[in-house]
This record gives C-alpha cells, sequence and structure tokens, in this order.
C-alpha cells in the first residue's frame, strides 16, 4: 500500500479521502488556495501545500504546480477527487511521466469517455441503446438546429466535455434553439475550455440511474448496484438512494452487465459510473460514463458496507479488486441529501457567507470496509468540508455537507432522512434544509413516483404558500429577548438596569415588534411575577419560560410546552422548532432610531460574479421582463431582466468584469 498520498481537491471530498486513509495508515498531503488557508481539509491533512490564488484557474486547475507539490512531499499516489482535474486525461497522463500513480482510471479510458459523443459512437458500435440525438463533430449552429427540428422537440444541448449539469439547456422549440445554444456553449467553455456540443431528444420523465462499477488492473471488472439520482433541479441532483426503487433482479442485471461491458471496452481501471436514462417502462439508454469517484457514492458504500476509497487505492497500488462480483449483496437502504448553501425559494441562488451557527444531527459510529452496516438500523453519517465558523465563498460549489442516512428498507430510511433533516440547522447563510425535507416528505418522493422532472411537476407542493408565524414562533423569539435582557440586568448588579418588569402600582406594558417577509407581528408583552402575558391581534396567552441551556429554550404558552432553538444574530432572530426554520427581523427602536430606508429599485448583482454577456444597449428602451445582461456566479448562469417598461439609461459594467454582490449593473428609468 502507499505510504503517502496527495489529494488534488478541496471540501468535503478532501476530507473523505483523507478520513480514508488515516485509517489505513496512509499519510496524507492537502493543497489549498489563498481563499481555503483555514479550511477543514487543511486541518485534517497530515501535510499540506499551498498552491495560488482562489481562483480554481490558478490553484486547484494547476496541473503542473499539484505535480510539483506531489514531488517535494514525497507523495508516491494523487487522488483527484471529483470535479477539477478528476477526469482531465493531461493530468493523468502527466503523473504517470513523472512517475506518480494516478488514483483514477488511465488517460485512454478518460479520452474515450470524457468527450460524450465520442462515448456514445462507442457506445454505438457495442450496441448497447441510445437516446436518439446527433452527437457528431459538426458544430454550426444553422446544422445543429436542422438535427434539433429532425429529432423533434424538446431536445436537450448538452456540453460534449460536461458534467455536473454544466452546459445543458432544454428547448422547446425551434424559435428558441439558437439563444439556448449560445448560453450553452458560453457555459461550456468556461465550465471546461470545450464548446462542443450535442443534441439529443429530450424524455418527458425519465429516471436517472447509474451503475457504480470497479476493475483493476487484471482484468477484472464487477458492478456495484445501482443508485436512483432521478430528483434534479437545474440537471444536478438533490437526493440520491441506493437501490433504485422499483428494481428488479433481471433488470439489475440486465444494467449491471451493461455497464461492466462499457468499462471494459476501454480499458477501465478503479472506480467508475455508468450513467443511464431510464424510461418508465423499464427501457434504458446510455447516457455517458463519469471517470471517477461520484458524489453520492456514499449510498454505495452504506448499502455494502465498502469503502470506496480503500477499494480506490488498492487497484492503483495494483492490488486485484476485494471482492468478486458474485461476493457482492445489498443490505437495506440508503439516502444521501446533498445541503447546499442555496434559496430554493428565489430559484436555488446560490448563498454566500458565515456558518454562524451549525447544529447536525449525532452521527452514528460505524466503520466502513466491514461488508455491512445492518444491525446498525439508524446509521447517520455526514461527510462535510466545513465546520461552524468556516464561509462558504464564491469561488467553489456551495455544498454545505452530504447528509446520508441507512435503514431496513426505503420507509425506514425515509424516516431516518426526515428526523435527520429536522435536526440540521444553519445560520449564516440560506439553505435548501427545509426544501429537502418537504421534498422527502412528499407524496411523490416517498411513494417513489420519480422522475428527472419531479421537483417542477410537484412545484406548489414543493413550495407552500408561507404561513404566518404562529404565536408559539413568536413566543420563543420574546422568551429568548426577555430572557436574555433579564440575565444581563442581573449580571450588572445595578437596580437601574434591573430589567425584572417590576413596578409598584401595575404591570410593565411594552410591544415587541418582529417580522418576516412580507408580514409585520407587534407582539405586546405585560410582565407578570413568573412570566409574561403575550398579545397578538386581539387575542392573549400566557407564557413562561421553563428551562433555557443556552440557545435551546422550553416554554409553556397557555400550558402548552414548546421546544426550540433561538439563535439572535444582530436583530435577526432564527428560530428552530418542529423540524422548521423561521427567521423573524426584530424591530428595536434605540438600535434603529435615526436610519433612513435603505435605496430600492436598482437593479443590482444578487451575489459576486462575472458579467459573461450584455443583451441591450445603452438607450434601449426594454420592456417588463426583457432580459438585460448574463452574470455567471458560482459556476450557473444568472439572467437580470427588466423590472418594469423602460429604458437602459447607462450600462455600468462591460464584459469580462467582476462585480461584487450589490453592486448597481446598469441605470434604469422606468416609463
Amino acid at each position: 500500500m502507499f505510504t503517502k498520498i496527495l489529494i488534488a481537491n478541496r471540501g468535503e471530498i478532501a476530507c473523505r479521502v483523507a478520513s480514508t486513509a488515516h485509517r489505513l495508515g496512509v499519510k496524507s498531503v492537502a493543497v489549498y488556495s489563498e481563499a481555503d488557508a483555514n479550511a477543514k481539509h487543511v486541518a485534517v491533512c497530515d501535510e499540506s501545500v499551498a498552491i495560488g490564488p482562489a481562483p480554481a484557474k490558478e490553484s486547484y486547475l494547476r496541473a503542473d504546480k499539484i505535480i510539483e507539490v506531489a514531488k517535494a512531499t514525497g507523495a508516491q499516489a494523487i487522488h483527484p477527487g471529483y470535479g477539477f482535474l478528476s477526469e482531465n486525461e493531461d493530468f493523468a497522463e502527466a503523473c504517470a511521466k513523472a512517475g506518480i500513480a494516478f488514483i483514477g482510471p488511465p488517460a485512454s479510458a478518460i479520452r474515450a469517455m470524457g468527450s460524450k459523443s465520442a462515448a456514445k459512437a462507442l457506445m454505438e458500435k457495442a450496441n448497447v441503446p441510445l437516446v436518439p440525438g446527433y452527437h457528431g463533430d459538426n458544430q454550426d449552429a444553422d446544422f445543429l438546429r436542422e438535427q434539433a427540428d429532425k429529432i423533434g422537440y424538446p431536445v436537450l444541448l448538452k456540453a460534449s466535455a460536461g458534467g455536473g449539469g454544466k452546459g445543458m439547456r432544454i428547448v422547446e422549440k425551434s424559435e428558441d434553439f439558437k439563444a439556448a445554444l449560445e448560453s450553452c456553449k458560453r457555459e461550456a467553455i468556461n465550465s471546461f475550455g470545450d464548446d462542443k456540443v450535442l443534441v439529443e431528444k429530450y424524455l418527458t420523465r425519465p429516471r436517472h440511474i447509474e451503475i457504480q462499477v470497479f476493475a483493476d488492473t487484471q482484468g477484472n471488472c464487477v458492478y456495484l448496484f445501482e443508485r436512483d439520482c432521478s430528483v434534479q433541479r437545474r440537471h444536478q441532483k438533490v437526493l440520491e438512494e441506493a437501490p433504485a426503487p422499483g428494481m428488479t433482479e433481471e433488470r439489475r442485471r440486465a444494467m449491471g452487465e451493461a455497464a461492466v461491458a462499457a468499462a471494459k471496452a476501454v480499458g477501465y481501471v478503479g472506480a467508475g459510473t455508468v450513467e443511464f436514462i431510464a424510461n418508465q417502462d423499464g427501457s434504458f439508454y446510455f447516457m455517458e460514463m463519469n471517470t471517477r469517484l461520484q458524489v453520492e457514492h456514499p449510498v454505495t458504500e452504506m448499502i455494502t458496507g465498502l469503502d470506496l476509497v480503500e477499494w480506490q487505492l488498492r487497484v492503483a497500488f495494483g492490488e486485484p479488486l476485494p471482492k468478486k462480483q458474485e461476493e457482492l449483496t445489498i443490505h437495506g437502504h440508503a439516502l444521501e441529501a446533498r445541503i447546499y448553501a442555496e434559496n430554493p425559494e428565489k430559484g436555488f441562488l446560490p448563498s454566500i457567507g458565515t456558518l454562524r451557527h451549525l447544529h447536525t444531527p449525532p452521527a452514528v459510529n460505524f466503520e466502513l470496509g466491514q461488508g455491512s452496516v445492518a444491525g446498525n438500523p439508524a446509521a447517520i453519517r455526514i461527510d462535510s468540508g466545513v465546520r461552524e465558523g468556516d464561509a462558504i465563498s464564491p469561488f467553489y460549489d456551495p455544498m454545505i455537507a452530504k447528509l446520508i442516512v441507512w435503514g431496513n428498507d426505503r420507509e425506514e430510511a425515509l424516516a431516518h432522512m426526515s428526523q435527520a433533516l429536522a435536526e440540521y440547522q444553519v445560520v449564516g447563510l440560506a439553505t435548501n434544509v427545509a426544501f429537502l425535507k418537504r421534498l422527502v416528505e412528499s407524496r411523490p418522493f416517498s411513494q417513489a413516483d420519480l422522475d428527472t422532472g419531479l421537483i417542477e411537476r410537484n412545484h406548489d407542493e414543493l413550495f407552500p404558500t408561507p404561513q404566518p408565524a404562529s404565536l408559539q414562533i413568536l413566543g420563543l423569539a420574546a422568551a429568548s429577548l426577555l430572557s436574555s435582557e433579564q440575565t444581563a440586568g442581573a449580571a450588572a448588579n445595578d437596580p437601574w438596569a434591573n430589567t425584572s418588569g417590576w413596578r409598584m402600582n401595575g404591570a410593565l406594558l411594552r410591544t415587541l415588534e418582529f417580522g418576516e417577509e412580507g408580514s409585520t407581528y407587534p407582539v405586546s408583552v405585560s410582565y407578570r411575577e413568573n412570566g409574561w402575558t403575550l398579545g397578538l391581534n386581539g387575542a392573549s396567552s400566557v407564557m413562561t419560560l421553563v428551562e433555557r441551556q443556552g440557545q435551546h429554550l422550553v416554554i409553556k404558552v397557555d400550558g402548552t410546552a414548546v421546544r426550540g432553538t433561538v439563535v439572535r444574530a444582530a436583530d435577526v432572530f432564527h428560530v428552530f422548532t418542529g423540524g422548521a426554520h423561521y427567521v423573524l427581523n426584530y424591530n428595536d427602536p434605540l438600535a434603529h432610531a435615526g436610519e433612513s430606508e435603505a435605496e430600492g429599485g436598482r437593479l443590482t448583482a444578487p451575489m459576486p460574479g462575472k458579467i459573461v454577456a450584455l443583451l441591450v444597449e445603452k438607450g434601449k428602451t426594454v420592456e417588463k421582463g426583457a432580459p438585460l445582461l448574463i452574470m455567471e456566479a458560482m459556476k450557473m448562469e444568472h439572467t437580470i431582466a427588466a423590472p418594469a417598461n423602460g429604458t437602459v439609461e447607462d450600462l455600468l459594467y462591460a464584459v469580462g468584469d467582476q462585480v461584487a454582490e450589490g453592486a448597481q449593473l446598469l441605470a434604469f428609468k422606468a416609463a
């Protein structure tokens, strides 16, 4: 076995690889950018070396620097993780030339499967069923549009060198093709350095099912069953599970054998994933092969009890696969939820900020590599590359963690996931935790009515109309505020600082004004000997504080116990209770005296990013909703549209300019 490896990645996957290396007694070397100097993956590795500025092109994508560090530190092998250089054939070849083992497939396999077009041509020769489409080299826009017209709409445009949902567009009609193609190519060149695209028939209710394969240098290849990754947003996976619901043994074997054949056809070595699009009737088509470890590999580990990173290290070292196909079995059911810093209610717009408060469900300790997690029906695993106090920056993927649960069956796993999400608390930036909980508990997902359009098709159920904060929610916020005032007053040991509310001839009355988007709640408070009377909208309730331990409170409202956690960040109260997260703004009249309203109505950047296209000229008259410019942030494109009919008076930035969050992008005058 290797004695030292370098991990050419960051975040949770770097921490994940380091964990297995540590268990096997293998030293690990971390590389990091200036933005990641204090990152978790730097702390958990045995050594760490800085490799450049924050932008990935100047650090994590610098193959030459990474190989230099490997040589300097005596690392015998490089694990690329996923993303960055993991599927870069030139990097794999450079490692080989430097005498460093690449913990992944040979460059020839990456090359064969790295181009979606070439891979489909290869699969066509091997008689693997393909979705109707054009996968050739002719990239003329008019020609591609003609091909799309022949295939029939809707069609899917897909970056040939792509992955992770980048460079993909669904085109519903011919007249939209040109704009979609330009956007797709622009995103493809920025993400992969290659703007070649392919055109395919877009299936309306497909499932996304992938097969985990593993091959060694001695000609052995196995499949470690399937994962269902159908639940997606913007072509990126949200929830993954294994095994796939409704999978028959015959279909599993057919897909597994097809995946093994695909791997053998390119002389594959190591961990790989063959992805299929599957119709509801059970028919399936080859989509692509990812020549690396997948983000969702933990669900495979949970149902097999195997450590896939350990397998990667052993295969790269030249050892044979630890198990044969007939020795592999499925135990129970596993689910993975990707917890992101993003705002689902605003189109899943990525969020950046500092994790001011991070509370997770308790992870259950279990050892991978032992063959099974059976007998531990409450197994909860959290793969994360951040800690409380860390920042989610605009430079990299906004993932906070992967939450993985295991159960004896799917129903049990769903229950564990729902409970685990209810206990996951984040303050400091927007997250998709509440959305994930609604998704897991939704009728279509719980009943395994799966396809890639599940989220869009069930939009109203998954994005319900926000309900006004209840008196119990407001009571938790009020109790947190009032008890904090009392604690501060007592600590001051000054009678004039006493905040118990005592009055000689009557009760102290005051109003606490809380608010959330679109609503204001003036809560009247009357101090009592052992609590308070709260009033809202003409109704009143008696509230007492039963217990407080830090941010955790138990109150009684009219005799009914209410438990929750309240985290205060300046004048914002985050209330966690019953598996829900409420954000209440507190209007402190003393703190805000003299402040004026912020200027509104400007067209501003939703986050730091880069201007990639200007769609209007100065002086142009536009209608409400017209696209004005496109900016790229957090690896995605965002279109800024006209808020009303009006005139573009000035363009404040040019294509290629970097802009800060909140920066005014253009001057606009409404008609």
